[in-house]
């Protein structure tokens, strides 16, 4: 038997997806390698826990906590019916990475729930993402510190999508966003955590794009996001999830240490550049600073 079970667990820790077990407490019995690598938490940190001790903490894509009351692994330990769905769990550096999840039951020889399964497939889009990190890096335009676009590569972006909505007619828009509070941060807890900050916002942004849309850091605390093929609404509905996944999102290394953006969003309109765009999108950033932080307006 313990030959066997040696041989199961060594089939679980070679799959790509993460895996783990958990006890009808929702405690964590296994936990493979490929939840190692997909959350950056090592087996030994989390068997014993239950999943919403500050490790998934899972949240939908309004932003909506699951871990309590509509947790899917918990709703299946209770009733027995499989589930999937695409949610954001949280990495342990802080940002969200989205995932397609399964949820399974556990059952004793007598069919009676004893836990349950969730086995999860990381939804970043890696190919893509790692053939524009290749070209940004020949080119030299990644920020060192985020890994996302800098400046000079964003501005790049957004005259090719001028160019691209003056000859066909492709509609896009612009996100500013800034951290909120981020000179407060960096006083009271010092660079080295300000810069973790600014990764955990940069990767939380980036991974809630889709593969043909840009993240960049504009300078500073500031971000632009430049979203192709969109309309207002569906505008409004990237700058929520983009509020609302960064408001979950946390650093291992302040507890409680809470981090919020403001930001602006507009469509590009006829007539605008580059300066005049940014120019709006600044503008309602401020908006949302004025109106208390951590909110979004959208023109």
């Amino acid at each position: 038997m313990q030959n066997e079970n040696s041989f199961y667990k060594m089939l679980l820790d070679n799959l790509h997806d993460g895996v783990y077990f958990v006890d009808e407490d929702r405690k964590i019995s296994y936990w493979n390698k490929g939840a190692e690598r997909i959350t950056g938490f090592m087996s030994a940190e989390v068997l014993g826990k239950q999943c919403s001790e500050d490790i998934l903490r899972h949240v939908d894509r309004q932003g909506k906590v699951l871990c309590m009351g509509a947790c899917p692994l918990a709703c299946t330990i209770a009733d027995g019916t499989e589930r999937n769905a695409e949610i954001f769990l949280h990495h342990k550096k802080g940002h969200r990475v989205p995932i397609f999840m399964r949820a399974a039951p556990i059952r004793d020889n007598g069919g009676a729930i004893v836990g349950g399964v969730e086995i999860f497939t990381d939804m970043t889009p890696a190919a893509a993402a790692l053939e524009r990190v290749a070209e940004f890096e020949r080119l030299a335009y990644i920020d060192s510190l985020t890994e996302v676009a800098n400046r000079r590569y964003t501005e790049i972006t957004l005259n090719t999508r001028f160019e691209e909505m003056q000859r066909y007619g492709w509609p896009f828009g612009v996100v500013f966003v800034d951290i909120d509070r981020f000179k407060d941060i960096n006083d009271r807890y010092g660079h080295d955590r300000g810069d973790e900050v600014l990764k955990m916002v940069s990767r939380t942004l980036q991974n809630s794009v889709r593969s043909f849309d840009l993240v960049g850091r504009w300078g500073g605390e500031e971000f632009i996001a430049v979203i192709a093929n969109v309309d207002r609404e569906q505008l409004l509905a990237t700058v929520n999830r983009f509020r609302l996944l960064v408001e979950q999102s946390s650093i291992s290394s302040v507890p409680g240490l809470r981090v919020t953006i403001s930001l602006g969003a507009t469509l590009a309109r006829p007539g605008d550049d580059m300066t005049t765009i940014i120019k709006r999108a600044d503008g309602l950033m401020y908006e949302s600073k004025t109106a208390g932080r951590n909110s979004a307006t959208v023109d």
